[in-house]
């Protein structure tokens, strides 16, 4: 399993042991917002999540370098419908505004281009949430077009904003 250093940030594999700090930003209805999960009621609920992704090298925590704490998480998948690996993020409230999204958010481009041999990047965010769409804009990503995206169960449906990034 990879382990990603930035300037502030290690991003590393996460494991059930994680599962109440992770909790803090899952179980939060604010951080959840315009999520495509569903929030997490408890921490079980969080540790189940988090056994399910043992194994996949895509799947990465956010640690502060300084404390070690785990402050959020995020992953870059290949989509094919998309033809493109796709970037998401999610941080704990506390840790909104201070720079990590996009730090984490370069660090991953870099990691699948270097690791992945990827090329095309895609990402969406609810158009209404602004801040997202500033840190990916930040990652370099360009504009592509609106679209909506739902939450997994169905319940939800958001306006979106698409992204692109084509590195050589």
């Amino acid at each position: 399993m990879s382990i990603i250093e930035t300037e502030r940030l290690i991003l590393r594999p996460m494991t059930e042991a994680d599962g109440e700090d992770v909790f803090l930003w899952t179980g939060d209805p604010v951080v959840n917002r315009y999520m495509p999960y569903p929030v997490h009621k408890n921490v079980e609920e969080t540790r189940v999540w988090l056994r399910s992704l043992q194994g996949k090298e895509d799947e990465f925590g956010f640690c502060l370098k300084e404390t070690g704490r785990l402050i959020g998480a995020g992953s870059i998948k290949y989509r094919e419908e998309f033809d493109a690996f796709e970037i998401g993020y999610n941080l704990n409230r506390d840790a909104w505004g201070k720079g990590y999204a996009t730090e984490a958010g370069k660090a991953l481009v870099r990691w699948a281009y270097e690791q992945k041999n990827a090329r095309r990047f895609m990402a969406r965010h609810a158009t209404v949430n602004t801040a997202s769409g500033h840190v990916l804009k930040k990652c370099g990503f360009l504009f592509s077009h609106y679209g909506q995206y739902s939450r997994y169960d169905g319940s939800e449906t958001f306006d979106a904003t698409y992204y692109t990034l084509h590195l050589d």
